[in-house]
């Protein structure tokens, strides 16, 4: 006759934690430190990352519709006008230029944040929202103009489709510049707490990643369209 009994916090077998029985939550060694790999769980900064990444997953599945719409719609210009007679890829360059260049001076404010030199980080934060900020005058500029010429998104399908993947992407960037403002006034009022460093932590995550969705942008819509 079987007289074993179960301890507290383990299964009938006396494996791991009842409720648990792949070790989860915890080592089966008895050791409970956290954020320390097969010791415990993650961290909260490991774990808000992770969440945060899904978000972005989230993000690039969203960006992905719109490319596909603008692949099927490219050629329903209706008579009107097309990429390559819109496109100035100068122009298109420049913008380039100031995003990737202030996804840069968001890494050199990451790598600030990691030495804690709050000056150094709030010089570099300021230099990302400068660039981000011309970065987005220069596409209202851009959408002005088109509009002006009478290409506007009610032109042709294309145009609907280009304005609704390129003003998607830059109304991503001017939520970025916000939250960038507000993180920026955090980090002065209570410095580098856990929390703020979380935050500027998926700010990063989002920054480089509207780089990544705007390098595909710039393949596919512009290059492409202009016929390169």
């Amino acid at each position: 006759m079987n007289t074993a009994t179960a301890q507290p916090g383990t299964d009938e077998t006396g494996h791991g934690k009842a409720g648990d029985p792949h070790h989860l939550g915890r080592a089966s060694n008895g050791n409970d430190a956290t954020g320390r790999g097969e010791g415990g769980p993650a961290s909260k900064r490991i774990i808000v990352g992770y969440g945060f990444w899904i978000f972005l997953l989230s993000d690039i599945i969203l960006f992905s519709g719109f490319f596909a719409a603008y692949a099927v719609l490219v050629g329903e210009t209706a008579g009107g006008p097309t990429g390559r007679e819109l496109f100035s890829l100068p122009y298109v360059g420049w913008e380039t230029v100031l995003l990737l260049a202030s996804s840069f001076a968001c890494g050199l404010a990451s790598i600030a944040t990691h030495k804690r030199s709050m000056a150094q980080t709030q010089i570099w934060l300021l230099v990302t929202g400068l660039l981000g900020a011309g970065f987005l005058v220069m596409e209202g500029l851009e959408f002005r103009h088109m509009i002006a010429e009478g290409a506007g998104p009610h032109r042709s399908a294309f145009l609907s489709a280009f304005f609704a993947l390129v003003g998607c992407h830059g109304l991503h960037v001017g939520v970025g510049l916000l939250w960038l403002g507000t993180m920026m006034a955090q980090l002065r009022v209570k410095g580098f707490r856990p929390a703020i460093l979380r935050r500027l932590l998926c700010f990063n995550l989002f920054w480089h990643a509207l780089d990544i969705v705007w390098v595909g942008l710039f393949t596919i819509v512009y290059l492409l369209g202009a016929g390169i």
